[in-house]
């Protein structure tokens, strides 16, 4: 399936959704790395949460992430809007170990290919329109509950009975109620319980296809001919 850049904006915003686990930030990264860095951003819907810590409670306890009131989507949408209109953002960082939203942010410069990946993005009325292309991740329950067991041990401080308790009091639910329900807003549904190289073939390739004129033509741009260049797409 080609991708056609569209031609009111210089911007391309693909946004990858699925449930938590299914595999959605590794296709994210793996297209990033395909594209490159200096022609391809990622963006994850994860930085957008609100701050928790006055509500956390203990491990797994009354504290539900998942849900859509979870995350700023204003804040979110204001910053999409703001890269179709060409401006760089200050990204916020969220510190999944305090809860906490710190009062440092990233710079995150504006670059022709962005990418966003989160679980809650195709729930989102005003968000939706503007993903130029969305991919839906599918994988099955137990798969993703093992990979969300692994990484909030190993990467969030979690311990393996908050991480269980949470999954099924609240990542569950949230997952029959909102995300699984979103899948029917995408334009692609990929399995997350496969290899993505081809998905990741598919699309790099309709890229090129549409050679990125929009891009390769746009002022805003420095470095958007060279790394066409460097691409095969100019």
């Amino acid at each position: 399936m080609s991708i056609t850049i569209p031609q009111t904006s210089s911007v391309l915003i693909i946004g990858v959704a699925g449930g938590s686990g299914s595999g959605k930030s590794t296709f994210s990264r793996m297209l990033q790395a395909n594209l490159g860095d200096h022609f391809c951003g990622l963006l994850h819907q994860d930085s957008y949460y609100r701050d928790m810590h006055e509500y956390f409670d203990r491990d797994g306890g009354r504290v539900n992430y998942d849900h859509p009131d979870s995350v700023e989507f204003e804040l979110l949408v204001r910053h999409l809007r703001a890269l179709k209109a060409g401006d760089d953002l200050a990204v916020p960082i969220y510190d999944f170990t305090t809860h906490r939203r710190l009062f440092e942010t990233n710079d995150f410069p504006l670059r022709p290919v962005i990418i966003i990946d989160g679980i809650l993005l195709l729930t989102q009325s005003e968000l939706r329109p503007l993903l130029d292309f969305s991919y839906f991740i599918e994988t099955q329950e137990d798969l993703r509950f093992q990979r969300r067991l692994q990484r909030d041990v190993r990467e969030r401080g979690r311990t393996p009975e908050g991480v269980r308790e949470q999954f099924f009091n609240h990542v569950k639910p949230m997952h029959d109620l909102f995300v699984d329900p979103s899948r029917k807003f995408a334009d692609k549904i990929i399995s997350g319980e496969k290899s993505f190289g081809p998905a990741i073939d598919e699309i790099v390739w309709g890229l090129r296809e549409t050679r990125l004129e929009s891009a390769a033509e746009s002022e805003s741009f420095d470095s958007a001919a060279r790394v066409a260049e460097r691409f095969d797409l100019a």
